[in-house]
């Protein structure tokens, strides 16, 4: 004989054996479920109908990038990319004529002494220039072309875009000049040493604020380039950065040796004339008064 509460007690005895989906609809969401006769170790949780629809929903309307997105950004990247890139090349350009213009500058205060090194340096920073000015107008086409990421990354402080005409103009006269003055020879030089002499007296001063807007920002471009691992830099290329102005610097050491030979009658010319040229002494003293007055160091704001 049983009496119903026996008969509960005997029907809840064999509760657990129900089948686990039966039993999980039979307790409210969030009640722990013992899945054997006795207590579980590892109670589980469950989490109703309601919920389930409810995180799928949820799930349906997280967002999603579309392919076109995430394709546009990978475009952006390669684009940034190249915009570093460039950056970086015009930097190794820069800071290899900066050592060579040093030199010049250095060889033209002792012009009788250092003549040779002047004409062979002066003939094959010619490689390096080349490599500079194709990375700069490169930069130019791009940005007034309208690419994305070069009108992103901006153009450089006006005062450094109205001066640049006139001293890649006078750059390039500074050093076809001094090429012509080479090949003629101190018989020959006609209009070319006068011509040679003014183009420094302008050069100069250009050349000084354009290096002192840029002596902050070259040496981390360059070091950036080199601090890591190729695979990690953020612009791909930098083998093909050096293989450049490498091949630039081979290119003029090429082209000074061919040419070195017409520095023999400017020697001879040089131990009669071989004091500082005036042009260079006016040059320097017009350089060191802009500086102070335009501060270049302060027109990159930024750093572009």
């Amino acid at each position: 004989m049983f009496s119903n509460l026996s008969l509960a007690g005997f029907v809840e005895g064999f509760q657990p054996h129900l089948p686990d989906l039966e039993r999980a609809a039979l307790i409210p969401a969030g009640m722990p479920i013992p899945w054997s006769c006795g207590e579980s170790e590892h109670p589980v949780r469950v989490t109703s109908e309601r919920s389930v629809m409810k995180s799928r929903e949820l799930e349906d309307e997280s967002p999603v990038r579309p392919s076109g997105q995430t394709q546009t950004s990978e475009r952006n990247g390669d684009d940034w990319s190249v915009v570093v890139g460039n950056e970086r090349m015009t930097a190794l350009a820069g800071a290899v004529l900066l050592v060579l213009i040093l030199v010049e500058l250095v060889s033209a205060a002792i012009l009788r002494t250092l003549l040779p090194i002047h004409v062979f340096v002066g003939v094959l920073l010619a490689g390096p220039l080349v490599v500079k000015l194709a990375s700069t107008f490169w930069r130019f086409s791009r940005y007034y072309t309208g690419s994305p990421a070069f009108v992103r990354r901006g153009p450089p402080h006006l005062t450094l875009r109205i001066m640049a005409p006139l001293l890649i103009a006078t750059t390039l006269v500074v050093i076809g000049s001094g090429i012509g003055l080479v090949v003629t020879g101190p018989r020959s030089a006609g209009p070319l040493l006068p011509l040679h002499g003014f183009s420094v007296l302008v050069w100069l001063p250009l050349i000084a604020i354009h290096i002192f807007a840029h002596i902050l920002r070259v040496p981390r471009l360059v070091t950036d380039d080199w601090s890591k691992p190729s695979g990690r830099s953020l612009a791909a290329g930098r083998g093909r950065r050096l293989g450049m102005n490498l091949g630039a610097l081979l290119a003029g050491v090429v082209a000074a040796i061919l040419l070195f030979p017409g520095a023999a009658p400017w020697t001879v010319w040089s131990q009669t004339n071989g004091t500082i040229p005036a042009p260079m002494i006016v040059g320097l003293l017009v350089a060191i008064l802009a500086l102070p007055v335009t501060r270049p160091w302060k027109l990159e704001g930024d750093g572009r």
